[in-house]
């Protein structure tokens, strides 16, 4: 397949795994932003073929993961309503609330409909005028921009039986938040690179110099990954701190700005809270004062209510490179994709899910104290 076995190939993978061991004289620890390059570091084998000096952690790049329990408990209130039609990604339907989850709501005879766009939830709102159709409007800077089109489009159409629960978060002050944390233990970064398409790396450049740790915008086929490994490992046994970008097929400095003009005409930038991590302050998006009737929010009235998370669940620490999925006793115990703690073990990117999906015999060994 074009584009992908060429990103695949074992024995340039075998090249650059080498050329890291090379290079590499100290311990050094990298995290990959995001959920994409966890499933992919974890199915191929990735951190396997590093040496031993070089460790892995994952971070808190996945969307489904970081929504804190307060919204995936509006979006369960707002479901259960009778006039109206909740549409979300499929992912966000098994994200276990305070007692349920979308899947329950649906299976009580809510209209909760998978979508893949937030406009195809536009069209449904024109199509049944008597009813409220609200989209689950969650993600980072890359879903962004669908969502301002569809808010943007509906008060320019003055379709007023559509709204968006929104859920966005923004990459760089999670990074910065893992940088000042004192327990921190994270020295380079691969970023997001579908995140840097519409935004650029140029936000990044003062987050390198503040933490003097370096970030190289990555991709997510094995040889993207292992590449950014190389470039990060290099900058880091060199002394350097600087952003560079590996990712050049994709990504631009400057992003796309088009898009980034369409998000910043429909959102501002507020305090958002990440499940299990806490509350961020400018990490999020919110609607604009002029598009407040598109807020779920608002318009359901939900907008004082608050839920507390699991004790049992260390998915925070797991989001924040401090411990990997496999250290949680919880992880294939009392905690499967059936039957989930938190919802890094049912996400399609949560690290928990690709650990159980694709090390959980190796991991339950290890616990059994055969290996």
């Amino acid at each position: 397949m074009k584009f992908v076995t060429e990103y695949r190939d074992a024995a340039a993978a075998a090249e650059y795994a080498a050329a890291i061991t090379r290079v590499t004289t100290r311990p050094w620890t990298i995290m990959e932003i995001c959920g994409g390059q966890t499933h992919s570091i974890v199915k191929f084998g990735i951190d396997e073929l590093l040496p031993k000096k070089i460790t892995l952690v994952h971070g808190p790049g996945c969307p489904v993961c970081v929504t804190p329990l307060e919204l995936i408990d509006k979006a369960i209130a707002i479901a259960g309503r009778p006039e109206v039609i909740f549409c979300s990604f499929g992912d966000m339907l098994r994200v276990p609330g305070s007692e349920r989850d979308l899947f329950e709501v649906k299976a009580r005879g809510g209209d909760v409909r998978i979508l893949y766009s937030p406009m195809d939830a536009l069209k449904i709102a024109k199509e049944n005028p008597d009813k409220q159709v609200v989209f689950f409007a969650v993600g980072f800077e890359t879903t962004a921009p669908a969502h301002a089109m569809a808010v943007h489009q509906a008060k320019q159409e003055g379709i007023k039986n559509f709204s968006i629960l929104v859920s966005h978060v923004l990459v760089p002050p999670a990074m910065e938040a893992i940088l000042g944390s004192p327990e921190n233990r994270v020295q380079g970064f691969l970023a997001a690179g579908h995140v840097c398409t519409v935004m650029g790396f140029e936000e990044y450049y003062p987050i390198a110099a503040k933490y003097k740790a370096p970030i190289v915008v990555t991709g997510f086929e094995p040889l993207d990954i292992l590449q950014g490994i190389l470039m990060c490992v290099t900058q880091l046994e060199e002394g350097r701190a600087e952003v560079e970008n590996q990712y050049t097929r994709s990504v631009r400095r400057q992003g796309n700005r088009g898009a980034q003009e369409l998000i910043g005409k429909v959102f501002r930038v507020v305090a958002r809270k990440w499940r299990g991590v806490g509350e961020i302050p400018a990490s999020g998006l919110g609607l604009r004062p002029e598009f407040a009737e598109y807020d779920a929010e608002l318009k359901f009235g939900l907008t004082e209510y608050t839920a507390e998370e699991s004790s049992e669940c260390i998915s925070g620490e797991v989001l924040c490179g401090v411990k990997k999925p496999a250290e949680c006793p919880a992880f294939g115990v009392i905690c499967t994709p059936e039957k989930p703690l938190g919802a890094p073990m049912v996400s399609n990117e949560g690290a928990c899910a690709a650990y159980y999906r694709y090390r959980r015999m190796e991991v339950q060994s290890k616990a059994a104290g055969k290996v």
